[in-house]
């Protein structure tokens, strides 16, 4: 039986592990460590510890929360918080153990802990990838949704928050009474303008705590804009598999990556950084462009394939993208979506696309279509609605956002053409439920989801010529199955 990963492990020739001290303090917090946070945040933390070791600054190991599940405390914990990252590319898979993780914390099970680090002296940063759902956004004001669950249970106890706004504005309230200094807010999900929503959130709740409260995060707290963009599909037995052969050790904790790695952060911190330029972080001035560009062509492309790729049978992007008829439709998003887009500072546009493209249809990843498809009312807005917004403002062609909002409503009926049904995994999926009937006709299940309340900016919600062209599609892939709806769009594409 094979030993499990941990700083006594021996590791093979090629393997890179940490050479730097792990005893150092913990000048991170992070909330949500999932993989995504293993394949990319983290990583640069590894690059900048190494870089920093024996130098004053290089403090920044991070301590891990979990707001729900003890599964990756359980896997990293008896590892002494290291774990094996893979990386996947056609010409094969590279093995790397990272150590910057130092422990993970599981707040339901120990809140008091998660407070005692985040209001550490040590702790200058707070970073976060809780995904799009997880900061509790009302979609039509942009400011706290007092329904959602852990922000109406953290405005009846403050005092003992469930969710990340709550925990930071009560340790921020506890920083604030000890006499010490704010932190930096790094918000690493896929949000426009994210440390902006972040900060806006924050301040909404610190200001009915108490307004000395907010006026002392708005003088101590800093909320850096970020763009992030690493593929990283979820880990399987096979990742698990591959680990042990490359390391020698089992390591539950293992994750996978593509090669290619973007970090774009706005340089602005309350209380220092790592040395993140050490893994290739670029830090600007403004980070909307990148980030516009990212959601747009990257994360938008990659809905409009999950939701038509995942009812056309194809179970991972790769397959999609050896989809010729798919393949094309995908081209054209890019083409038209970047059509939506300022010249964005040292990018060529088109080798961007092309770059997509090549990334997407990897071989060696295998980044499951129904796993991109989740949480759709969380990130349609930023990835289709708005650019499909300004596409019709500026009299650009709404044919591509169409597809892929048609592809999404029979999605959110969620059942395929054999029958087999699926969850929608959509923190609205009660309420798209309740809207759409299974059985109503094409234009039905347009209006009513179109009437969804703050999911289409008002412009698509009151354009005819966008529900004809969204229903024409629906129709068709209704009436004559998914397939022979992309391949007619695909006509469309190439004419």
């Amino acid at each position: 039986m094979s030993a499990r990963l941990s700083a006594a492990c021996r590791l093979p020739t090629g393997v890179a592990a940490p050479r730097y001290d792990r005893a150092r303090p913990s000048g991170i917090v992070h909330i949500g460590v999932g993989a995504f946070h293993k394949a990319h945040q983290a990583v640069y933390t590894d690059d900048a510890l190494a870089r920093s070791d024996g130098v004053s600054g290089g403090d920044w190991m991070i301590t891990g929360v979990s707001l729900r599940s003890p599964d990756v405390a359980d896997a990293l914990n008896p590892q002494d918080g290291l774990y094996t990252l893979l990386v996947r590319g056609p010409e094969g898979v590279s093995a790397r153990v990272v150590g910057s993780i130092a422990r993970v914390l599981v707040a339901p099970d120990n809140r008091a802990a998660v407070l005692v680090a985040l209001t550490a002296p040590a702790t200058r940063i707070v970073s976060l990838t809780i995904t799009e759902k997880g900061y509790g956004v009302d979609p039509s004001t942009g400011g706290l949704d007092r329904a959602h669950p852990s922000v109406a249970a953290d405005f009846a106890d403050p005092a003992h928050p469930q969710g990340a706004v709550g925990y930071l504005v009560e340790a921020l309230r506890l920083r604030r009474e000890r006499g010490l200094g704010g932190f930096t807010v790094l918000c690493c999900d896929n949000l426009p303008g994210n440390g902006r929503i972040v900060a806006r959130l924050v301040g909404e709740f610190a200001v009915e705590r108490h307004p000395e409260l907010a006026r002392f995060i708005e003088a101590e707290v800093s909320f850096p804009s970020t763009m992030v963009d690493r593929i990283t599909p979820a880990s399987t037995e096979r990742t698990f598999a591959d680990a042990l052969a490359l390391t020698g050790c089992e390591d539950r904790a293992a994750v996978e990556t593509e090669p290619f790695s973007q970090w774009i952060v706005e340089d602005r911190f309350v209380a220092g950084r790592p040395d993140w330029e050490a893994g290739g972080a670029l830090f600007v001035d403004d980070v909307a462009p990148y980030e516009k560009m990212k959601l747009r062509l990257l994360n938008g492309s990659h809905s409009l394939l999950s939701y038509s790729g995942f009812l056309a049978g194809h179970a991972y992007v790769r397959d999609v993208m050896v989809d010729g008829d798919l393949t094309a439709i995908v081209a054209r998003h890019m083409r038209e979506a970047a059509r939506t887009l300022a010249p964005v500072p040292g990018v060529d546009l088109d080798a961007y696309t092309q770059d997509l493209r090549a990334r997407f249809a990897n071989p060696a990843i295998a980044h499951q279509t129904y796993q991109i498809a989740m949480d759709g009312t969380q990130k349609l807005p930023q990835r289709l609605l708005e650019p499909a917004a300004e596409a019709l403002e500026k009299g650009l062609p709404l044919d591509s956002y169409a597809f892929a909002v048609a592809a999404w409503m029979r999605y959110a009926l969620g059942r395929k053409e054999n029958g087999e049904t699926y969850a929608l995994r959509d923190p609205r999926e009660a309420e798209i439920a309740e809207r759409v009937d299974r059985d109503a006709n094409p234009a039905e299940i347009v209006r009513r989801l179109l009437d969804l309340p703050g999911l289409f900016p008002a412009a698509l919600h009151g354009s005819q010529p966008f529900a004809e062209a969204v229903t024409h599609r629906l129709g068709l892939m209704l009436s004559e199955g998914m397939r022979t709806a992309i391949r007619r769009e695909a006509e469309q594409c190439r004419a």
